[in-house]
Order: structure tokens, then sequence, then C-alpha cells
């Protein structure tokens, strides 16, 4: 999962970005509304955090500019305006959250979590695919009584694929997931996480479109 991060103070965005990579996402960091414009016109992402009170502008400006021009991305505000009638303005805008600061990081990704399995159209945290278990809280995977571990970002990957289940999902798309703007990215990589991915949960659950990429297989 890809997010795109709109928060100028640095020692906060810093905090964001480390809690949310250590999960296996990517995240693009922009400390102002004209960089965040520039990003999502450029980019695909599955969801946005959002400062309103930006160096340039509004975060809420910003909002309604989105669903104005039809881009339906989730968006959880983040914000230190903690009134009913700033909240209340945020989620009329288009918000699907509203997160008001100071917060405690965990939480932050549980709400990350949360919105992204409903705009995936799995509200449910439990999602079983054919023998394993598949935990979307605690992203773990489990076969029986056997835990399946995975890396971060071998989570990354699945999960892309899991969002978008027997959708074929090309290798950029899936870089998209693992790498942020600026990262170094290896030749090989998404065809080393999709291997060690088929060794954990089955060689029959990933399949390979040549050229083209790869998809989840439906049950």
């Amino acid at each position: 999962m890809r997010l795109l991060l709109v928060e100028d103070s640095v020692s906060l965005g810093e905090a964001v970005r480390e809690q949310i990579t250590d999960t296996g996402y990517a995240v693009d960091w922009m400390q102002c509304l004209a960089h965040a414009q520039t990003s999502v016109a450029t980019t695909d992402y599955d969801l946005i955090l959002l400062d309103l009170l930006l160096p340039d502008g509004k975060g809420l400006d910003f909002l309604k500019e989105l669903r104005q021009a039809g881009n339906t991305t989730p968006v959880i505000i983040l914000t230190a305006l903690d009134q009913l009638t700033d909240r209340i303005a945020g989620l009329n805008a288009g918000a699907d959250d509203y997160l008001v600061k100071p917060f405690d990081l965990e939480e932050l990704s549980a709400r990350v979590a949360a919105v992204a399995r409903r705009s995936s159209g799995n509200p449910s945290p439990i999602i079983q695919l054919k023998d394993l278990k598949v935990d979307l809280v605690s992203c773990t995977i489990t076969r029986g009584e056997t835990c399946i571990n995975l890396t971060a970002k071998e989570w990354a990957v699945f999960e892309a694929l899991l969002q978008h289940l027997g959708v074929l999902l090309s290798r950029t798309q899936l870089e998209d997931s693992l790498y942020a703007f600026g990262a170094e990215i290896e030749s090989n990589a998404v065809e080393v996480h999709i291997s060690r991915l088929r060794k954990k949960l089955g060689h029959d659950l990933i399949e390979t479109v040549r050229g083209m990429g790869y998809r989840l297989v439906k049950q």
C-alpha cells in the first residue's frame, strides 16, 4: 500500500513516516499543499494522511478539490483542530476519518488499516483464503494451528494482491506499494517477494501472467 502524508511538522512527519514504513508500506511525505497536489496528479495512492493547516493553504480546501475532481482516495485528517464543528466540516468535505493531535501512533496504524479495509470492500479484519486465515489487524496468516511469518515487504506485496483479489497487478503497481519517491528500487524485488510468498503460502495461490504481472487466485 502506498500512502501520501501531507504534514508540515518535521518531528511529527518523521514519526508518522517511520510508523507506517515499519509495517512495510511506502510513504511519500510532502510538507506543503503545492507538492501534495503534484503528487496526487502523478501517483495513485491507496490512502492520504492530511493535515489541515499547511504553510501554503488549508488542507480542507485541498480535500474539497480532490472530491470535486472525482478523486475517491481515502483520506484521514490529522489535525490539532479539535472542535466538533471542525470534525463535522472535515467529514462533510469527504474525509473518511478524523484524528486529533496529539495521537497515539498505534491508533493511527489501526485507523489506517480500518479505512484501507473499508475502501477495498473487506470491512472484516479476518479473511479466509483457501486454507489460510488472514488477520488484517495483526498482519498475521495462519494455516490450521501454524502461524506463517512474513517480512514487512512480503506482507505489503501480499496485501496489495489481496486488496485486488483476482485482479492482475503489474510489476510496477506492486513496486509502487513497496517504494516511496526517491527510494532505490531493486530490479528483481517483486519477483523475489513473490517467490518467497509462494514458498510460504502455497505455489498455486499466486498466478503469473507472463509479461503482464501477478494476481491472487480466488477460491
